[in-house]
């Protein structure tokens, strides 16, 4: 029996320890916070339960083949114990782009309802590779039939850019609807493997879900099952130095044969040598505005809608410039009283794509303000969405960097293409190192939870194979 520390409560770090203490060695988890999620974190507002961070559960094969590994390594747990009660939404979203609405998928009727058609033919059916790149161990041979599978439908086009400006048969509207998805990596299209947009597709096709209960349940669910396996779960536990096999906290030390980090890289690299981190690229941050309405949205607005910006090339360029854009991208996620969540009030989410700048925003801040307005504007509403709100909080670029990512972004420092997806070569450990072990975001970048979940798998495996 191997004594393993994992560094962090988030999603990865709750899955790593789940996996390790079903196998029966001795687990402890570290959180610098007094909750379990990490960036998916549970708050109150105007006494109404809210989940920030991610807001959608994408390909649930994912949550699946995490259950399958936890049962095969001890004492399996029950269906009650692992469901998630996911629920299905009718539509990925409805965009508003320029002069342009639409639901994903697209409706008949619609302009664009053909071309979508033909793209969605083409595409949707990679959510069983894509899956399996997910939750396989890149280097295994068994990746190769997905692999192959993959590359064969993007052929030359190695970025989405690439891909997306090729299909000159679709509107150009459409083609930049799609590639905007690539920010769920943190980067821009011409920074993301051709992948990303056929993700839009499966998304789309395949339908997206939220756990009965909000996404924070997803964290707390595995918070649960690394107790009963044997895990301790330490709150308020702030690292102050990570050594070769043994963590230094506020209160005291703890020793280990193993570390399992799912910290950003930067936050790490201080703990271990006390410099800190030095990027010059760094993902996307956001401006989230969590709030409380006195009265129901119109019944014509969906759970999610997107609001892009008219000129997406300037949102790009600002984003890797570590500057304001003209116009954002915008996500709306709007709940009814009773839907999802157990609440009385309706409630919204407002989530403003930011450069890692750091900053300190409010719902007053100049920027913040017109695109508040333009969104309200856009989604049809006859006056700025705030001014619905009974209470509200906003979490900015110098809330997301205090969990370690540079200026406050979401999935730390940028790569070249070939290393923003499913294809590339995480660093899970270093020979020179063998007692430390990495997950996380920063190790799976873009995804969402099936990146960061299936990346904990992976890395979790192979530790388990060191510890025989």
């Amino acid at each position: 029996m191997a004594r393993v520390v994992v560094l962090g409560a988030g999603i990865s770090g709750l899955a790593s320890a789940a996996l390790l203490a079903q196998a029966g060695h001795d687990v402890t988890v570290l959180e610098r916070h007094d909750w379990v999620g990490g960036k998916s974190r549970r708050v109150v507002v105007d006494g109404q339960r809210m989940d920030t961070g991610p807001a959608l559960v994408t390909f649930p094969g994912v949550w699946e083949a995490f259950v399958r590994e936890y049962n095969r390594l001890g004492a399996p747990a029950t269906a009650a114990e692992t469901d998630l009660h996911l629920q299905r939404l009718p539509e990925l979203g409805e965009y508003f782009y320029r002069d342009t609405r639409t639901m994903l998928p697209v409706a008949s009727g619609h302009e664009w309802f053909e071309p979508w058609t033909r793209f969605a033919d083409r595409n949707a059916d990679l959510a069983a590779p894509i899956t399996d790149l997910l939750t396989m161990d890149p280097a295994s041979p068994e990746t190769l039939p997905a692999v192959q599978r993959i590359l064969s439908r993007f052929g030359r086009h190695i970025t989405t850019h690439s891909y997306v400006e090729a299909m000159t048969w679709m509107p150009k509207e459409l083609r930049d609807v799609i590639a905007i998805h690539t920010l769920n990596a943190g980067v821009s299209p011409k920074d993301t493997l051709a992948l990303f947009a056929a993700m839009t597709a499966v998304m789309a096709v395949d339908g997206i879900r939220v756990p009965e209960g909000g996404v924070n349940e997803i964290p707390q669910t595995l918070a649960r099952l690394a107790t009963r396996a044997g895990a301790e779960i330490r709150l308020n536990e702030r690292v102050t130095k990570v050594s070769a096999r043994r963590v230094t906290t506020e209160s005291g030390e703890y020793a280990a044969d193993y570390i399992v980090s799912s910290l950003d890289p930067g936050v790490l690299r201080q703990l271990m040598t006390g410099k800190p981190a030095r990027w010059t690229k760094r993902s996307c941050s956001g401006v989230a505005i969590y709030g409380v309405l006195r009265q129901p949205l119109p019944d014509r607005v969906v759970t999610h809608s997107v609001v892009m910006p008219d000129d997406v090339d300037d949102l790009y360029a600002a984003i890797g410039a570590g500057r304001i854009p003209k116009q954002t991208m915008a996500f709306v996620n709007y709940y009814p009283a009773g839907h999802i969540y157990p609440n009385t009030k309706a409630t919204v989410a407002v989530l403003l794509t930011a450069p890692a700048d750091g900053k300190r925003y409010d719902i007053d801040s100049p920027w913040v303000r017109g695109e508040l307005d333009r969104v309200s504007a856009a989604i049809g509403l006859d006056r700025p969405i705030d001014e619905l709100f009974t209470d509200h909080i906003v979490l900015d670029p110098e809330y997301f960097g205090s969990w370690g990512g540079l200026g406050g972004a979401l999935y730390g420092a940028t790569h070249p293409a070939w290393r923003s997806g499913p294809f590339h070569s995480p660093a899970y450990n270093n020979p020179l190192r063998p007692w430390l072990w990495r997950v996380g975001a920063s190790v799976h970048p873009g995804g969402g939870i099936p990146a960061v979940l299936g990346g904990a798998l992976s890395s979790t495996k192979r530790l388990l194979a060191r510890l025989g």
